[in-house]
């Protein structure tokens, strides 16, 4: 016996390649799309990162601007103290001359008393009045020397909750 080989043509569908093209495209402008948004949401934080760096350099210089200013005025004040410290200093030694002075020409016990007591009084009265003008002095230094460094607190904190807000 012989076999014979039976061939079996198939009937081959044609592939409609005008589907497969359209899916293609499909693919591509889908990919391109999350490329292009992906690439649009990197640009947007960094801007934003860019954006927040400045502020903080921003905020950062013109705090350091704002300690020196207040460091100045510090140094300028101590400066002031210091100037009427000795100022007060001398005057109460020229004045404890004077009293020394005036002290040797006493010629009775009771003028001694009497004259050390106007010196006690004149003292005191002086070192009361200094010490209320040192203590204005160094009140009105603090708050000056604080100022600077207030306001730019509050301009930070202003900043700071407008973005919290936004």
């Amino acid at each position: 016996m012989t076999q014979q080989k039976k061939t079996t043509t198939a009937a081959v569908t044609p592939i409609d390649t005008k589907k497969m093209d359209e899916a293609v495209q499909v693919g591509k402008q889908t990919v391109e799309q999350a490329v292009a948004a992906t690439k649009e949401q990197v640009e947007k934080a960094s801007t934003a990162a860019l954006k927040g760096y400045d502020e903080f350099a921003t905020i950062n210089k013109t705090s350091m601007d704002a300690f020196v200013k207040s460091s100045n005025i510090m140094a300028k004040g101590f400066e002031d103290l210091g100037k009427a410290y000795f100022a007060f200093a001398q005057s109460a030694a020229e004045q404890n001359v004077a009293a020394a002075k005036k002290l040797m020409t006493a010629k009775t016990i009771n003028d001694v008393v009497d004259i050390q007591s106007d010196i006690a009084r004149t003292s005191f009265d002086a070192w009361v009045a200094e010490s209320t003008k040192m203590s204005e002095m160094g009140m009105k230094v603090a708050n000056e020397a604080f100022e600077p460094i207030q306001a730019q607190f509050t301009t930070v904190v202003e900043k700071m909750t407008k973005q919290v807000a936004a």
